[in-house]
């Protein structure tokens, strides 16, 4: 099972970046997937989740009207788009995968992880 993060960089505040989560070594469809961050010195917290069809996203207050989850599953792959970006946004981001219940942004729901990719927002 893999769960591979990538597009982090530095960024500007209000600028964009578009991270991705590339998956293998499971069935894809079957599963919910979620971005998680964990900034230094917090915990990690949930930032937005898509159920298996794609149908159904869920975002952190913080990120809502910013971030955009999208999924295809023909490429085992999931997408976060992050714009109007903030200093509070920056943080390790990882995907992981939910085998059972609803789509959720609690950590304990999920069941593989992937390495992160940082992101930073500074000027």
């Amino acid at each position: 099972v893999q769960l591979q993060a990538s597009g982090g960089g530095l960024v500007q505040p209000g600028g964009s970046l578009r991270l991705s989560c590339a998956a293998s070594g499971f069935i894809f469809g079957y599963y919910n997937i979620g971005w998680f961050r964990q900034a230094p010195g917090r915990e990690r917290e949930g930032v937005s989740c898509v159920s298996r069809s794609g149908g159904n996203s869920y975002y952190l207050d913080s990120v809502k009207g910013r971030f955009t989850i999208s999924r295809d599953n023909a490429k085992k792959s999931v997408y976060l788009q992050m714009d109007s970006l903030k200093p509070e946004d920056t943080a390790i981001y990882y995907c992981a995968a939910q085998r059972d219940g609803d789509c959720s942004l609690h950590q304990a729901w999920y069941n593989y992880w992937g390495q992160g990719t940082e992101v930073t927002v500074s000027s």
